[in-house]
């Protein structure tokens, strides 16, 4: 079994185990290495972060020059994949075009990168959410892509059911969420849902592995009462790479306002960052 086989073998696997597991997101390879240092059973990219990296912007793109393309992305979660030897869930946000066949386009795409997974939304920036039945056709088209591949690739489908203007938006999520599934999803992600009763409904009734993102728009929540309750995956999205923009404004406006570095005292000493990056890569770190 190749190298890229067998993290998509492990990480199907993750989706089985019981309980859960945490999942958080890295935007280059850096930031992936420091974070399967941690011990974590596998990471994800973040569309966000890797867009905040590059100066530009994520899903409300003011300016066409400020997107991030499909090649960009690749070309950084491609790193990313490379960088690490645990299993990488791919934000593959909306497919990179409406049509199934775009969809499935992006998801062999994504099985030549190495990623072990992806995520494929159901909203267009900025439209709102598909229309249902395209929604659902998106999710068929991924899923015969990948078995014409013979992968065990993961295959997350994401509905915003919950961040859309709805009188019923959890019953919406649900049911989006369970034809998803009938369509070939393995694994249903619903970001909005952070509390406890509400995610132990969606466990409850969405007939498949349940995601869940925290540090969306919010620092509340812990991550193991929601293992506890039943949730499978747990994502941060953009979480960490914003706050690490959070730190490097914070370190500027002091370092201009005090002419002091006392934000210098957290960072991870040279040394000891040549050795991880060197041992996350399997490569020998002996001195020569």
């Amino acid at each position: 079994m190749t190298n890229t086989a067998s993290r998509v073998s492990a990480f199907a696997a993750l989706h089985r185990a019981r309980p859960g597991f945490v999942m958080p997101n890295a935007w280059d390879a850096g930031s992936a290495l420091v974070l399967a240092s941690a011990g974590f059973p596998a990471i994800a990219t973040t569309s966000a972060g890797i867009a905040f990296s590059l100066g530009k912007q994520d899903y409300a793109v003011s300016d066409a020059r400020l997107g991030v393309s499909r090649e960009e992305m690749f070309l950084r979660m491609r790193e990313i994949a490379d960088a690490v030897a645990l299993p990488v869930n791919g934000d593959l946000e909306a497919g990179f075009g409406d049509a199934p066949e775009a969809v499935a386009a992006t998801v062999r795409l994504a099985i030549e990168a190495g990623l072990a997974g992806g995520n494929l939304e159901d909203k267009r920036p900025g439209a709102g959410l598909y229309d249902e039945a395209l929604a659902v056709e998106r999710i068929a088209a991924a899923r015969e892509a990948i078995d014409a591949q013979g992968s065990a690739f993961v295959l997350t489908a994401r509905t915003d059911a919950l961040q859309s203007p709805s009188e019923d938006a959890l019953a919406a999520c649900i049911r989006r969420a369970n034809r998803f599934r009938e369509a070939g999803a393995d694994c249903l992600f619903a970001p909005g849902a952070s509390d406890v009763p509400t995610v132990r409904r969606l466990v409850r009734e969405i007939a498949g592995p349940l995601n869940v993102v925290m540090g969306l728009g919010t620092a509340e929540g812990n991550a193991r009462e929601l293992l506890a309750a039943g949730v499978q995956r747990i994502s941060l999205g953009g979480s960490i790479a914003r706050a690490a923009l959070g730190f490097v404004r914070r370190a500027a406006e002091e370092l201009r306002d005090r002419g002091t570095i006392g934000f210098a005292a957290g960072q991870i000493g040279h040394g000891e960052l040549n050795e991880l990056f060197a041992s996350g890569r399997g490569l020998d770190t002996s001195t020569p």
